[in-house]
């Protein structure tokens, strides 16, 4: 298994725009509104479309590494580790998987992909956080959702307490959930200091420019 990039957990580490996209089939926009959403500032860039095949999500991944290397940012595979695997065999591998609570054990991911991918798990709960913050292999976390949203329907919001408790731990762990550039700085004032966003960069009339400000207001919170 090809192992990731030498700094790809440096490049986490300053990582604070996190985007989950489909392939835009229904725009037939998706090389262009990658481009843009890249240059816009985007860190991290996962494609998230669920009853794919896995031939077609591997055609998709392609095109998303393509984008992500002309803008230097990192590729996350959603659940997958077959897909992520395949991917690096067919030498377009991604950075990151990325794990809900149902996915793959960590151990098992990392007996697949080895030991140089970067692995991501999200949390709905305190425990949750708390766990992935220690858990060996886990390399970041996300906390959600904040607030209902209709990527996750029916999940309950764990609100503003879960994202206070997960300040107070040490790994890199992102927001998630109904955020906006309208609600980001109550997001900031809980703690927040990286974010994954949808809707806000995905509907927007111009992806590069919802990108620029949340990229400006998160690097301005840490200065």
């Amino acid at each position: 298994m090809t192992e990731a990039t030498p700094n790809a957990r440096q490049r986490l580490s300053r990582a604070l725009l996190y985007l989950c996209t489909d392939s835009r089939r229904d725009r037939g926009d998706l090389d262009e509104f990658l481009d843009a959403a890249l240059a816009g500032g985007v860190d991290i860039l996962q494609l998230r479309e669920k009853g794919l095949e896995a031939r077609e999500e591997l055609g998709l991944l392609e095109r998303f590494r393509a984008a992500c290397d002309r803008h230097g940012a990192l590729l996350a595979v959603n659940d997958r580790a077959d897909v992520a695997c395949a991917a690096g065999l067919s030498g377009f591998g991604p950075d990151v998987l990325h794990l809900g609570q149902d996915d793959l054990p960590v151990p098992a991911a990392r007996a697949i992909l080895g030991s140089g991918m970067l692995i991501g798990r999200s949390t709905h709960a305190e425990a949750e956080a708390s766990a992935a913050a220690v858990e060996p292999g886990v390399d970041y976390f996300c906390c959600g959702p904040i607030w209902p949203t209709p990527t996750k329907p029916g999940r309950p919001a764990p609100g503003p307490a879960l994202l206070r408790h997960a300040a107070t731990l040490d790994r890199p762990w992102f927001g998630i959930g109904g955020i906006d550039l309208a609600n980001l700085d109550e997001v900031l004032s809980y703690g927040v200091r990286r974010v994954v966003v949808v809707r806000a960069i995905t509907e927007a009339d111009d992806p590069k420019a919802a990108a620029s400000e949340f990229k400006r207001r998160l690097a301005g919170r840490l200065n």
